[in-house]
């Protein structure tokens, strides 16, 4: 299998690149949901009452593997997260009889385990694994790839991937597809930001959004289809900067492998 270095981009939405046409094709793919989901929240299951601040959806459908591996105690959440102190969704998961691991970098230890399906790791997910020179300086760094974690612990699959990662979140979701660790993924949910272009990613504002747009049609490609999204309007309405488009700055998104049933 050759090693891939760059997604496809989809071609330009206007015969001239136009940020205009470029903002309004990726925001209306953001808002529209390509498959239905009837059961979205643990409520479903017996005996909650759900007050998680954000709506992290995940699709508990007959349909799809996740509910039956919770059902059988069998499920694995990743939660990749920077400091948020609302762990709400996480304890949901592991009373639900999910295995849970939280990695967050400003953790004071470096493995805790609370409880007996809660685990928290100072670690960050990134898109590439430390330079091995330069990691020796920083001794606080500890920074690894998801591909590079799920070997490391032994895990060939993650049931759910939340991702709160304040705009690093477009260059981890290109890692995950360009090394296909996706396919490993049953469930993505993922905060994306767009106020600016996000970590490393680069290009005018028409690039930039040409880019975010085909990396999530690479996703659908892989057969993961969006079935939630919600427009964060607590959040400034802020799209590269600019106080237009009617878009927030932030959007939770939530998409089901359909290859995993």
């Amino acid at each position: 299998q050759t090693v891939r270095w760059h997604i496809e981009l989809q071609p330009w939405a206007s015969p001239t690149p136009s940020l205009n046409y470029e903002a309004s094709r990726f925001l209306k793919y953001i808002s529209t949901t390509q498959i239905s989901c009837e059961h979205m929240n643990l409520n479903s299951l017996k005996g909650y009452s759900e007050t998680a601040k954000k709506p992290w959806s995940i699709c508990l459908d007959e349909r799809f593997s996740l509910i039956h591996r919770i059902r059988n105690k069998q499920c694995r959440l990743y939660s990749l997260g920077l400091g948020n102190d609302d762990n709400q969704f996480e304890l949901s998961m592991a009373n639900s009889g999910c295995e849970v691991h939280r990695f967050d970098p400003s953790i004071k230890s470096a493995h805790i385990q609370e409880g007996r399906r809660l685990w928290y790791h100072r670690l960050s997910i990134d898109w590439r694994d430390p330079n091995p020179a330069i990691a020796a300086h920083k001794l606080h760094s500890n920074t690894k790839k998801l591909g590079t974690v799920l070997n490391e612990f032994g895990h060939q699959k993650i049931d759910v991937l939340k991702a709160d990662v304040e705009s690093a979140e477009w260059k981890i979701l290109e890692n995950l597809i360009l090394e296909d660790v996706v396919e490993q993924i049953g469930q993505l949910v993922f905060e994306v930001h767009i106020h600016w272009p996000g970590f490393e990613v680069s290009g005018n504002d028409s690039t930039v959004v040409r880019y975010w747009y085909s990396l999530l049609r690479e996703l659908e490609l892989k057969d993961f289809k969006l079935f939630h999204t919600y427009k964060d309007l607590s959040k400034p309405q802020v799209f590269l900067k600019k106080e237009a488009f009617n878009a927030s700055s932030c959007y939770t998104l939530s998409w089901v492998n359909t290859r995993w049933k």
